[in-house]
């Protein structure tokens, strides 16, 4: 099982997926490798600290989060070599580019990444719509091999089929009042090592979110205080989508843009979904209509 996390910031992917592929891990062992791919260079998320100072420590902090949780990272690189610009990311045919081959040199069974916003009313990053919109654009090229050989040159001559992924979104906080969901799985089991995971972003939850003042959050001062923020943060999102739990749930969308399962497919391969919480009944009907087999 290989599976794929693409998103725009250091620190998307503890807040969004981290329980579930923790306990992806715990059940496959060996069996299960998963990649994070960042995809903007971290130089804006910060209010003392120079662009420069603050990319290089995003990178640091990431680094650490991966060694707790056992997944591979990598900042993803346009043709050019560069790391996409924080804070500004476009849809371009370098960036197409840059996700086409990381996406095909993974091959993973799955991939995560932000959804669409498609209500004028919700609020949105730039960076989390851009990627979203990419990975949407770019779905469909994944096994055309001549895509993006003037940015990546290849033997036109000699090509290889590759595995079309399933494509899930994750819960996107930038989105509160669209955010809607297929998969809820129950992360509680997996709680501490999230937090052990999220306090490693020490330069966004201790000195950048509280600042920015979007988040309603006091700054932690240890990783206890970290904790109970947390929480309350799992809280929130479980009181937005109705859950009535204490515990810590992480939410996927299905999407037709890659492969299409079926629903005994990610019953059998995901961690434990929790059917009081998730729409079984509704995507089994969505996947048939889209021909799923």
């Amino acid at each position: 099982m290989k599976v794929l996390f693409l998103h725009a910031h250091h620190d998307d992917y503890e807040f969004t997926a981290a329980g579930t592929f923790e306990l992806w891990r715990r059940k496959l062992g060996a069996d299960f490798t998963a990649k994070v791919v960042v995809c903007t260079d971290g130089k804006a998320g910060h209010h003392f600290r120079t662009r420069e100072e603050t990319g290089a420590l995003r990178l640091r902090e990431q680094a650490a989060a991966a060694a707790i949780g056992g997944f591979q990272f990598e900042p993803l690189r346009l043709p050019n070599g560069q790391i996409p610009r924080e804070a500004c990311l476009r849809v371009t045919t370098d960036l197409l580019a840059a996700l086409w081959k990381a996406i095909r040199d993974f091959e993973p069974d799955y991939i995560f990444c932000p959804p669409v916003a498609s209500d004028p009313r919700a609020g949105i990053h730039v960076d989390h719509v851009a990627v979203a919109t990419a990975v949407r654009e770019v779905a469909y090229m994944i096994n055309v091999p001549h895509a993006f050989t003037p940015e990546y040159p290849a033997d036109e001559t000699q090509s290889t089929q590759v595995k079309v992924p399933v494509i899930l979104n994750t819960y996107d906080t930038y989105q509160f009042g669209e955010n809607a969901h297929d998969l809820a799985v129950d992360v509680e089991a997996a709680f501490e090592a999230i937090c052990d995971m999220t306090w490693c972003h020490q330069s966004q939850i201790v000195e950048w979110i509280p600042w920015v003042g979007r988040h309603k959050m006091a700054a932690p001062q240890s990783r206890e205080e970290w904790k109970a923020v947390l929480r309350a943060r799992f809280l929130r999102q479980n009181h937005e989508l109705g859950f009535k739990s204490q515990h810590a749930f992480e939410m996927f969308t299905v999407t037709a843009w890659g492969a299409v399962p079926t629903v005994e497919q990610l019953l059998t391969d995901f961690p434990p979904i929790t059917p009081k919480f998730s729409h079984v009944k509704k995507l089994r009907q969505r996947l048939a209509r889209w021909g799923a087999e």
